[in-house]
């Protein structure tokens, strides 16, 4: 799929997500609760906007696209893609794709080794690059699609930016599965437009966000993770995080494990679901079933869970 269509269909997938949610919400609130579901309709068009990227209206009612029983019924052509190389512990492997979904899991060696399988039934497996950047912090491998006037999708390493969206891509149907080996120390950032993300029993830090798929982490480290569609399960072996933490989702729950010794400031909230705690907090504010602010331990380092359907679990990793 290209990437113009995969921006598209996730943009559609979350304007009618978008509208079904709020719909809903709506309809069953009380007149009390509208200031705040309009509040948090604001959030959800700002989150979706300035974190993936894809402008969301809520006046956008977009068709589905036409499936092509001809088209699934071809057979699919595959190519396949390999690298390894070294990078320093404290540096950070980088994945960026736009149709498919990313694994990463422990390395046996020191070296860090990508797999990528490359799918189509219409188009050329081999029109889509895998680029390998080298930079500073470490290597940055991306999903490179064809547009126009000879022009392909950039490769700009950046653990905070999606893939790029400045080229027009043809029509292409290819998608990338990749699957990651990362050395013990190295961190891991995954990145995503329509695919789940997979990262388990990692030794380095973690940075997840797709649009349209789950996402599920372990590490002895930390994380973050970020999607639109899809649920989010973490645990986490570190508490000693400095910048704040955020894990968000629009449609999914959030389940996050967390070391015993965790001193946080947290900030949590769901419209449609509740929020629970193993942990014992110091409430600043009011606390519901629903939205939660407070300390727990010494406070300190922000930690910021947010959903609109779904529920958020805080739990005592043991």
């Amino acid at each position: 799929m290209a990437y113009q269509r995969a921006q598209k269909a996730a943009g559609t997938g979350q304007n009618k997500l978008f509208i079904l949610l709020l719909a809903f919400a709506l309809f069953s609130s009380a007149a009390k609760d509208l200031e705040r579901v309009q509040s948090f309709a604001s959030n959800v068009r700002g989150f979706v906007s300035s974190h993936m990227g894809i402008p969301v209206y809520a006046s956008e009612v977009p068709s589905l696209p036409e499936i092509c029983p001809q088209a699934m019924a071809q057979e699919q052509k595959h190519e396949e893609f390999h690298w390894a190389g070294q990078i320093a512990s404290g540096q950070s492997i980088e994945i960026k794709g736009i149709n498919g979904g990313i694994t990463a899991e422990p390395a046996r060696s020191g070296e860090v080794e990508v797999f990528a399988t490359k799918k189509a039934r219409r188009s050329d497996p081999s029109s889509v690059d895998i680029k390998v950047v080298p930079h500073a912090a470490g290597v940055t491998i991306c999903a490179t699609y064809p547009g126009e006037s000879g022009q392909r999708t950039s490769c700009d390493p950046s653990a905070l930016n999606m893939p790029s969206s400045n080229v027009n891509v043809v029509n292409n149907d290819v998608s990338v599965e990749f699957m990651v080996k990362v050395p013990q120390g190295v961190s891991f950032i995954g990145r995503t437009v329509n695919g789940e993300i997979s990262a388990l029993s990692l030794d380095g830090n973690v940075d997840s966000r797709t649009v349209n798929g789950s996402i599920d982490v372990s590490t002895t480290g930390y994380a973050r993770a970020k999607t639109v569609n899809g649920q989010i399960t973490a645990k986490m072996g570190r508490a000693d995080w400095t910048d704040a933490l955020e894990f968000k989702t629009v449609n999914g729950g959030i389940a996050l494990d967390l070391p015993a010794s965790l001193s946080t400031k947290i900030e949590a909230e769901t419209f449609n679901g509740e929020i629970s705690s193993d942990f014992p907090l110091t409430v600043l504010g009011r606390i519901s079933r629903k939205r939660m602010s407070g300390t727990i331990g010494e406070g300190g380092r922000q930690l910021l869970l947010k959903t609109l359907n779904g529920s958020i679990h805080l739990r005592r990793a043991g």
